[in-house]
């Protein structure tokens, strides 16, 4: 927009905003509530927290919270939405929420990026397991240092 005023600026900003919320993030974060709901009433939730509970309680979340790490893989926002649904089904606590959240926003969405950016960009795919490495040891090391800040 070269040339205009505030408010076409604005609504301009406005309609560009609500099409990424409603076409990219939204979708995003109702499959991670309809997974975690699935998974939920087969029972998988269950077993998979079960099986996960021992390397998550060195972080101080329940086993269940490994699906959060899992869907902020594919998308920050399926990722905050699975956090959201475990919160919603008294599964996770405000304390394992602000455990877990700079863990999302660290490694949030790698899968995603790999096409977007390191793709676009051109980078060596050889490099991607090192990329994808360095997010998850910053998200385990922010989670573990919420940890410690809340203890």
């Amino acid at each position: 927009m070269a040339q205009g005023n505030i408010y076409d600026a604005f609504v301009d900003g406005m309609r560009k905003g609500w099409k990424v919320a409603t076409l990219n993030m939204l979708p995003n974060v109702v499959l991670a509530f309809v997974l975690i709901k699935a998974l939920q009433l087969s029972g998988l939730l269950t077993v998979i927290g079960n099986v996960c509970a021992p390397v998550m309680a060195v972080f101080g979340l329940p086993g269940e919270a490994i699906t959060v790490l899992i869907s902020t893989l594919f998308s920050a926002g399926g990722g905050i939405g699975a956090a959201a649904s475990l919160y919603t089904h008294d599964i996770m606590n405000s304390t394992h929420m602000s455990i877990v959240m700079p863990g999302i926003f660290l490694m949030g969405a790698l899968i995603q990026y790999m096409g977007r950016i390191l793709g676009v960009a051109g980078v060596d795919s050889r490099h991607y397991p090192m990329l994808f490495l360095i997010g998850v040891i910053n998200a385990i090391l922010a989670m573990l240092t919420m940890k410690w800040l809340i203890v």
